[in-house]
């Protein structure tokens, strides 16, 4: 149902704090024109769980502006399972194409609650759903044998695939075939999990690097693996910057570097100083310097 690159996009915020969607509204096309093939809104670990509920409803429909036909899914992370349901509805109705659910973001549910969980918030809309598989963050680990049991339910139909153990989306390719399409969720594990099945990359970087990212994707669906490698390999230093505590903050610098947006952040989220700042920009200065020259595809 869905495939290719959609980013995990930030949120902007003005001088005092509130939502600019104006900026989103420019960063959100400059993904589309690069060629990306939708977006997800309020992500569970950028500052989705910072927003009220109505701020991600006026995301998603200033998404929603901007994607046209492809889709945009709402990122879904309540502690609260009735909140979830809740989230869902509320989803469907301001018009998202679809969710993207956190099982449980901070309990840690045992194999039958998660299975529990996530049905509920099935049956709480009629949207398409990508279970966002997170170990690592979230300590909740949704096995291929959980997503064999869910299988029967039609709703779910990916799996945003972020165990960071990347025999994993092999093991749900034995276990399940095509039944789910499989995204890679960690960016710097990007061409390996495109390399061994995945038909989709959730990524970060991308919001300041859409063009290369885009551009590595499509080689790789044309199996010109080895013309990606050579991109992948110039961006790894960047897409590292994506797995780290302080990841909102290291891509809206590369935003702000790049595409000239800010840095502004929701607190308790700050804003990079000092030697950290300096270490990040290098990184990402660095790469601007010598950024290969993209293949026609």
């Amino acid at each position: 149902m869905w495939k290719g690159v959609i980013p995990a996009v930030t949120t902007k915020f003005d001088v005092n704090d509130n939502q600019d969607h104006v900026e989103m509204k420019r960063c959100f096309d400059y993904l589309m024109d690069a060629g990306c093939d939708g977006l997800i809104v309020c992500g569970s670990l950028g500052e989705g769980s910072m927003l009220s509920k109505a701020e991600k409803i006026a995301q998603l429909k200033t998404a929603k502006a901007s994607t046209g036909d492809k889709p945009t899914l709402m990122t879904i992370n309540e502690a609260a399972t009735r909140d979830a349901c809740d989230m869902a509805q509320a989803s469907q109705e301001a018009g998202a194409d679809g969710i993207m659910l956190v099982p449980s973001p901070i309990y840690h549910t045992d194999h039958r609650e998660t299975v529990a969980t996530l049905r509920a918030v099935a049956e709480a809309s009629d949207l398409p759903i990508m279970i966002y598989s997170n170990r690592v963050a979230y300590r909740v680990d949704v096995t291929p044998e959980v997503m064999l049991e869910l299988a029967d339910e039609k709703r779910f139909v990916a799996i945003k695939e972020s165990s960071d153990d990347i025999r994993r989306t092999t093991e749900i390719i034995n276990k399940l075939g095509n039944r789910y399409d499989i995204f890679t969720g960690v960016d710097n594990l990007g061409f390996e999990a495109l390399s061994v099945g995945a038909v989709g990359w959730v990524a970060g970087l991308v919001v300041a690097f859409p063009k290369e990212t885009v551009a590595i994707y499509r080689l790789m669906q044309a199996g010109r693996n080895q013309e990606a490698l050579e991109i992948y390999r110039w961006f790894r230093p960047l897409l590292d910057l994506d797995v780290s505590t302080y990841l909102v903050q290291n891509i809206k610098l590369a935003e702000q570097i790049e595409i000239g947006s800010n840095d502004r952040c929701r607190m308790p989220r700050m804003p990079l100083v000092g030697a950290q700042r300096e270490k990040v920009e290098k990184v990402i200065r660095d790469a601007i310097a010598c950024r290969p020259k993209l293949p026609t595809i």
